[in-house]
């Protein structure tokens, strides 16, 4: 799989159900082996991702910070755990999924 078959894929809940479109990709480094995917950001509509403006410490330049978590509004975390298919541009996640807010916590 590649990341370009994740990013802008149509998700929708375990009915079927349309729910929103992968905005961005989470993954955790760790001391050695390849990153591991941990989740996939999902969004309302598709605008790109967050540029990095998910973490709680960016603010600025806040009319930069302020519009993309104005457009973003309304996304959430699924965890990769949570996913149940991906195929034919759509992703696919298990009943019962759980969203998990999209901000990120800045290391330091």
């Amino acid at each position: 799989m590649r990341l370009s078959d994740l990013i802008g894929a149509a998700t929708v809940d375990g009915s079927g159900t349309r729910i929103g479109t992968v905005v961005d990709v989470r993954f955790e480094i760790g001391d050695a082996g390849p990153p591991t995917v941990v989740g996939v950001l999902v969004g309302p509509r598709f605008g790109g991702s967050f540029l990095g403006y998910e973490r709680r410490r960016v603010r600025s330049p806040a009319p930069i910070a302020q519009f993309l978590r104005w457009r973003e509004r309304g996304a959430f975390l699924v965890l990769w755990r949570d996913v149940h298919r991906v195929a034919d541009g759509c992703v696919t996640l298990r009943e019962g999924y759980t969203r998990y807010s999209p901000v990120l916590a800045s290391p330091g």
